[in-house]
């Protein structure tokens, strides 16, 4: 296994990280929509408020490897994306002051405005990073030289758009699961039944997303059968999916929330076994597409920024387990609370 290979599987492992960990916070964002009341809602907030910076790190952080080790796919993306990503970027500030902001003030008017803006942007936010995806799984404007074509009326067509919904499903179903973990009583109950009704929007979407991604991105079928990666993961995936509702009926919450981490994980695990050694496939002629070869660093750039990444990530990966150690348990309303 090359250099190239590994931090295929670095980027990889920190984007999937990011995914499962700031993908439930930003679920409970969009549950916080549709809670009854104030105590309801300062309980969404204080579920995820001791983690949810935290858990953005690992975004900050697969954005930094990505830059590191393939500065073409960075410089392409961000520039073909820039205002979705500033979108995006305005939908996680926006939450974020939401999440400080709505206890500063002793008004329900206040505090109504910042409900709306905290759920409203985790919904955004869910939905533009689907439609991302979307895109780059069914490939990109990007011609012979590497530079973007494309507008950004045309990242809003039907399949990347299908991907966002199925993606705001996917990831508010591992929200509620996880506030079924955080809380008790009827909150938790109906947590409980909010992922198992999403789960089932969860398999019919899924379902309809393969059949689009066999229409407009063939190329993802063609090699995949003779990875035994794509088995493994692809089981673990099913499994993971079938056993998820099974969990949740035995109140076994914990366990489904765990079972909801591995349909996510296993399933970006299937995409990227899928894309590889493609990390931007290009649209207009498959040829064009930005690899993990002919858009990477130096070798000795990628060998200095695997050392520094082998000393990096598990202080990251300690950090995010103290943390979670610490405020492991059900969530308590206090006066210090959001």
């Amino acid at each position: 296994m090359d250099l190239n290979i590994t931090w295929y599987l670095l980027v990889g492992i920190l984007l999937i990280g990011y995914a499962i960990l700031d993908g439930f916070d930003l679920g409970v964002g969009v549950l916080h929509l549709f809670a009854r009341n104030d105590r309801e809602r300062r309980l969404h907030m204080n579920a995820i408020g001791p983690v949810w910076d935290g858990n953005e790190v690992w975004l900050l952080t697969g954005g930094g490897a990505l830059f590191a080790a393939f500065p073409v796919v960075y410089a392409t993306v961000f520039s073909g994306f820039y205002l979705a990503l500033m979108l995006v970027l305005t939908a996680l500030i926006a939450r974020a002051v939401a999440l400080e902001f709505r206890g500063k003030v002793d008004s329900p008017g206040w505090k109504v405005i910042w409900d709306w803006i905290f759920g409203i942007g985790s919904l955004l936010a869910l939905v533009l990073f689907g439609v991302a995806v979307g895109n780059i799984l069914r490939g990109v404007p990007v011609n012979a030289s590497g530079g973007y074509e494309g507008t950004f009326l045309g990242l809003l067509n039907p399949y990347s758009i299908l991907v966002g919904v199925f993606g705001l499903a996917l990831f508010t179903m591992h929200g509620a699961s996880y506030m079924a973990v955080k809380t008790e009583g009827e909150l938790r109950e109906r947590m409980a039944r909010w992922a198992s009704s999403l789960w089932v929007g969860v398999v019919v979407l899924y379902i309809i997303t393969t059949l689009g991604t066999w229409y407009v991105a063939t190329y993802l079928f063609q090699d995949i059968l003779g990875r035994p990666l794509f088995y493994i993961l692809f089981i673990v995936f099913l499994a993971a999916l079938i056993y998820f509702p099974v969990l949740l009926g035995a109140k076994k919450y914990f366990r489904a929330f765990l079972s909801s981490c591995l349909i996510i994980g296993s399933l970006l695990g299937v995409t990227a076994v899928s894309m590889f050694p493609r990390l931007v496939p290009s649209s207009i002629d498959l040829a064009n597409s930005l690899t993990i070869y002919n858009a990477s660093s130096t070798p000795k750039t990628l060998m200095v920024m695997l050392i520094i990444a082998l000393i990096g990530m598990p202080l990251v990966l300690a950090y995010t387990f103290y943390i979670y150690r610490v405020f492991m348990g059900k969530t308590v309303i206090t006066e210090e609370s959001y």
